[in-house]
């Protein structure tokens, strides 16, 4: 995407409203850590980038399937790599059985490594009858339930930089060092998955898959010569909602002299900051990474004919996905129209479905929760309105995490309403397990296979 470096800069985005930003009780105090974030070396690579959106583009020609998977919101209390590496296995193991059970390429999105913030509904929250400030993640704010700790911090920003930096350095020594080598399919199942029906399913494949490799170096292939097998491209994500930590971390490549937000290699704007002439979308209209938009129940035609304008006017293959989380009740009464309106555009959109936020309830014991079954609907729903419009139903965004949680109600086995409190974990919104996630990717691959 060509960008006018005259008509565009990374602070472009100031002149425009910018809802869901920290109230930061010290400018000065912020403009340092501006500064500071300014100097650090980027997090990810434009060379990079461009790699996912040319997988973004075979995705839109239907030669490829997007699975973008992590935390609703990432935690700082949370960086050890066991738990990096469990999340990580949850993601290869989907991977791995949509690219086996469907025969596609799979393009492998983590929210990780800078999913520190959370837009929220309201400003403030009462929790045991004291009114404070909402959580707004831990790039901003901390969880604990005092005046203080709520109060916007803006040295967080740095703090989210390296644990940024710090995860991102493990995942790249765990996919490109031997742990993704498709001989370690096995290795991949944790001990609390492996004794499950998905679990036992699962390791069925990976032997599938070792037979597989045996059979090619019997017919003398040189499976060491094949780096594919050994090693995988795993790009990051998260929604660009803190513009103040985006700015300082947009840089001009070198080789092509456009501009790149090197915070993650792909960064999408949420259902509450999609505003066609709002900041958000201001500002990832002047990046050239590939970039998404979801979009709730309530989005309209004119909404995605401008978002598709401001965001692709150059029409590349790759550049835009739309995201829609619209809830399984409303999809089929909303999504088809919003295809229609783009197609008629002639702009190239690669569709993902969201099947979590729109299936969001409070549970009996006050507890944010899914129904698996609402999700699985909503995504067989997704497949069958992009079949009908002749459009390649290009992904699934979810969110989930390596730990036994139980946080979504369903999948097999039964995780139960009054099950929930056993280990409900997350900061914020409620997460697929590993167990619920492998189910769920062996139902999206059966979805898949009929397409291809």
């Amino acid at each position: 995407m060509e960008t006018s470096l005259t008509a565009w800069h990374p602070g472009s985005w100031r002149e425009k409203q910018a809802l869901q930003q920290p109230d930061w009780p010290d400018p000065l105090e912020l403009t340092l850590v501006t500064k500071e974030l300014a100097s650090y070396p980027p997090l990810v690579f434009a060379g990079e980038a461009r790699n996912l959106n040319n997988q973004l583009a075979n995705v839109y020609k239907g030669q490829g399937f997007v699975l973008q998977a992590g935390d609703c919101s990432e935690s700082f209390k949370e960086l050890s790599a066991d738990q990096i590496r469990d999340k990580l296995k949850v993601i290869l193991q989907m991977a791995i059985v949509l690219t086996y059970g469907a025969g596609v390429p799979v393009v492998k999105m983590g929210r990780i490594a800078g999913q520190f913030a959370k837009p929220r509904s309201n400003d403030f929250e009462e929790i045991n009858g004291v009114k404070l400030p909402s959580f707004r993640g831990h790039m901003v704010n901390d969880d604990e339930t005092t005046l203080e700790a709520r109060i916007p911090d803006p040295k967080r920003l740095l703090r989210a930089y390296h644990h940024s930096a710090s995860t991102l350095n493990l995942i790249r020594a765990f996919t490109k060092g031997g742990f993704a080598d498709l001989s370690q399919v096995h290795s991949w199942n944790q001990i609390f998955v492996a004794s499950s029906e998905e679990g036992q399913r699962y390791e069925q494949l990976a032997s599938e898959i070792d037979r597989a490799l045996k059979f090619m170096k019997a017919c003398g292939i040189d499976i060491n010569a094949e780096a594919t097998l050994h090693q995988v491209d795993f790009y990051t994500a998260h929604e660009a909602l803190i513009l103040d930590y985006e700015e300082p971390l947009t840089r001009i490549d070198s080789l092509t002299g456009k501009y790149y937000a090197c915070s993650a290699h792909f960064l999408w704007a949420g259902e509450r900051t999609r505003q066609p002439n709002g900041a958000h979308v201001e500002f990832l209209s002047g990046v050239n990474n590939p970039v998404g938009v979801k979009l709730g129940p309530k989005t309209t035609e004119e909404e995605v004919k401008a978002l598709a304008q401001k965001l692709n006017p150059e029409r590349l293959p790759g550049r835009l996905s739309f995201i829609s989380r619209i809830g399984k009740d409303n999809i089929e009464k909303v999504l088809p129209n919003l295809v229609k309106t783009v197609q008629k555009t002639s702009i190239p959109v690669v569709w993902i479905c969201d099947p979590m936020h729109g299936n969001t309830f409070v549970s009996k014991q006050g507890l944010k929760t899914r129904r698996f079954d609402d999700i699985l609907t909503e995504v067989k729903k997704f497949f069958d309105i992009m079949s009908s419009s002749n459009t390649w139903p290009g992904g699934i965004h979810v969110e989930l995490t390596g730990g036994d949680v139980t946080e979504c109600i369903g999948g097999e086995p039964d995780t139960l309403e009054d099950h929930l409190e056993t280990n409900y974990l997350s900061t914020c919104d409620p997460r697929l397990n590993a167990r619920q996630s492998i189910d769920l990717a062996f139902r999206v691959a059966e979805m898949l296979k009929e397409l291809v």
